[in-house]
């Protein structure tokens, strides 16, 4: 027999609710117990990141970046896209306006401001949801920063231009300082570490060091390992798995891993295929406590967390 039809549309059914509606992503109580507390000084708020991951969805305005390139050919389209990713759950917005995927050719200063501040204006003015400037160039993040955004997220580690460090000086902006070997016109010719981990974390021992001594606290800093910026996947995969070195430093560690090249070598499926790969990881990431997790689906992300957690907290 056929069961009778349900006097109710389809579009009108709501899903139920969620059982934790305000979990937040934590690591294991064993990862938790072993690190000491991280604030994040970004503007006039004081983020606690020990133990909680958040998300930082990103928003690339550039017609070449290896993953998602020209996808937007208006601000009103972007704009859409970045407050679609705030509604998913992501914590902060990156924008960025010039591609750094492997061989890519620098953008004119002109071109990438032209991109980015009318997007970062926008967002300032719509959404309360902190936007980070994901760029190298020093006049970028200073427009940017006058515009609202409330991080600088350099992959040079603020040394690619010799202004940066006095920009992010006289601001209140968080600062996400990433290792790159070379450029990102030759860091994957022949990266070479005698020990990436521990080459690394001496690395960002000196640049934090160097940092503070150009009046830039600590604690308004997040390191980044760099995923993919002049790194073998073997590389890439030591750092994934070894965020305790990281956390070691005192800071807050973002990890940028979303749908990258050394997936392919996990995997062995290209681009459009690595989303499941790219959750895989994140979540192996979230068990490590890492702070932020910088990825292109927002949502897929925040639910294989909640999801995660929930189960973990059940458990308890």
């Amino acid at each position: 027999m056929t069961p009778p039809m349900s006097n109710h549309p389809v579009n009108q059914l709501q899903p139920d609710p969620p059982l934790y509606p305000n979990f937040t992503f934590a690591a294991s109580p064993g990862v938790q117990k072993q690190r000491a507390e991280r604030v994040w000084l970004v503007g006039s708020q004081r983020w606690v990141m020990s133990g909680q991951t958040k998300l930082m969805g990103i928003v690339n305005l550039t017609p070449d970046s290896f993953s998602d390139g020209g996808q937007f050919d208006s601000v009103s389209a972007a704009v859409e896209y970045a407050l679609k990713l705030a509604e998913e759950g992501a914590d902060i917005l990156d924008i960025g306006g010039e591609s750094t995927r492997p061989g890519a050719t620098p953008v004119a200063l002109d071109d990438e401001l032209s991109r980015v501040v009318p997007v970062v204006r926008e967002l300032v003015r719509q959404t309360r949801t902190p936007v980070s400037i994901d760029t190298s160039k020093a006049e970028v993040a200073r427009q940017c920063l006058e515009a609202g955004a409330a991080i600088v997220n350099d992959i040079s580690g603020l040394t690619f231009d010799a202004d940066m460090p006095r920009i992010c000086r006289e601001s209140a902006c968080g600062v996400i300082v990433m290792h790159i070997q070379g450029t990102p016109q030759t860091m994957q010719v022949a990266p070479h570490y005698n020990d990436v981990i521990v080459d690394l974390c001496q690395h960002f021992t000196r640049r934090l060091s160097e940092l503070e001594a150009a009046g830039i606290a600590r604690e308004r800093i997040v390191v980044d390992p760099g995923i993919g910026f002049g790194k073998t996947a073997e590389h890439n995969l030591q750092l994934l798995s070894h965020i305790e070195n990281f956390h070691a430093l005192g800071r807050p560690v973002l990890i940028g891993h979303s749908r990258k090249r050394f997936l392919k070598k996990v995997l062995g499926r290209d681009i459009e295929e690595r989303d499941a790969g790219t959750l895989g990881v994140s979540l192996a990431l979230a068990a490590q406590g890492t702070d932020v997790l910088r990825v292109h689906d927002v949502r897929a992300t925040r639910d294989a967390l909640l999801a995660w957690n929930t189960v973990l907290a059940a458990s308890r």
